[in-house]
């Protein structure tokens, strides 16, 4: 009877895991899985939808199935005198009590620093905080009225655009606001969860989490359409194993406790289709490395980078810099010549 029960929650568990992007043919994927028939799937499938787990459309042959919203919850308030311990104590943390502590202190985090950074940066009026709950995934988003994060981040910091806004969020430790704010949390935040997302302005960065990790790759889409304010989304599966601690502890150079090592992704240097081949466009990635003890350097999505950008970064910047450390990473055999060829230089 065990033992049923136990393959009764392996299908269905599968079933849940792989349906988002097998809505057509789970149940051939599950039959294909487990080698049992279509028609027991079925019965798999139809006590889900039972459970309000599952939902489907169309007929048996054309069946399409989704995972159904078990919360589907939002709120609106003015920003003003709004205080965001007190949102997440009375409208988030209720709907997700029963979620494993570890899933609850990254939201906890996660939810109270977007919160706080739109009270005190993005000067709208109002914010919209929604959150839906499936049997997989838990996800809030948080979006403001207001100026719209990449845009504040070029004019504060009177960049050229806002791409190179993108860039420099992207390495952390940046903040318009260094006498209240450490400029930590959308990094952290960024990391503690299978999904973090921005959109603002005409620009789409997101940071996809390795499962159970720190670690991840991002990605940034151009818009065809212009949003207004900033929308946050906050995504992570409700098995993760991940650890507010442990994200911390990654992010900290050996034997160190502070926010001293980052990952940044060198495709965000970047504009259009340019390739990465001038100095400027090394200084541009190198601003305030200097905070920094290791850096990792992700070439990811960089097909080529030209010996003057090399240069600059593995020579001219570690000459000054000894003590910081690089570690280029997602390196295609190109631009690792080109690395390798600065490296040598500097140590000649």
């Amino acid at each position: 009877m065990a033992k049923t029960r136990q393959k009764t929650k392996e299908i269905q568990d599968f079933i849940l895991e792989n349906v988002e992007e097998n809505p057509q043919d789970i149940a051939s994927l599950a039959a294909g899985e487990f080698n049992i028939s279509r028609q027991a799937i079925f019965r798999y499938t139809q006590k889900l939808e039972s459970r309000k787990m599952l939902i489907s459309e169309g007929n048996t042959r054309n069946k399409k199935y989704g995972l159904a919203l078990l919360k589907d919850l939002s709120w609106e308030f003015p920003l003003e005198g709004l205080e965001e311990d007190k949102v997440w104590r009375k409208n988030i943390r209720p709907h997700i009590a029963d979620l494993p502590k570890n899933i609850l202190d990254i939201f906890d985090y996660g939810v109270t620093e977007m919160i706080n950074n739109a009270i005190d940066h993005s000067e709208g009026d109002t914010l919209t905080l929604s959150l839906q709950r499936t049997a997989i995934w838990a996800t809030v988003r948080i979006e403001d009225n207001g100026i719209g994060i990449f845009n504040k981040i070029q004019r504060d910091l009177d960049l050229d655009d806002p791409r190179h806004a993108v860039l420099e969020l992207s390495k952390g430790k940046l903040t318009t606001d260094p006498t209240r704010h450490t400029g930590e949390g959308i990094f952290f935040t960024s990391r503690m969860f299978d999904l973090y997302s921005i959109r603002s302005g005409m620009l789409h960065l997101a940071h996809i989490g390795k499962k159970d990790s720190a670690e991840g790759r991002d990605w940034l889409l151009e818009e065809e359409n212009l949003h207004h304010g900033t929308a946050i989304r906050l995504k992570i599966h409700l098995n993760s194993s991940r650890i507010l601690k442990n994200v911390f502890d990654h992010y900290a150079a050996p034997d160190e406790y502070g926010f001293d090592k980052t990952k940044v992704p060198v495709f965000l240097a970047t504009y259009g289709d340019e390739n990465l081949i001038s100095r400027s466009q090394a200084k541009r990635l190198l601003a305030r490395f200097e905070k920094f003890k290791e850096i990792i350097l992700d070439f990811k999505n960089v097909d080529m980078i030209g010996q003057a950008f090399a240069d600059e970064i593995f020579r001219v910047f570690q000459s000054a810099h000894p003590t910081i450390k690089f570690h280029p990473v997602n390196t295609n055999e190109q631009v690792q010549r080109m690395i390798q060829r600065a490296i040598k230089a500097n140590i000649e």
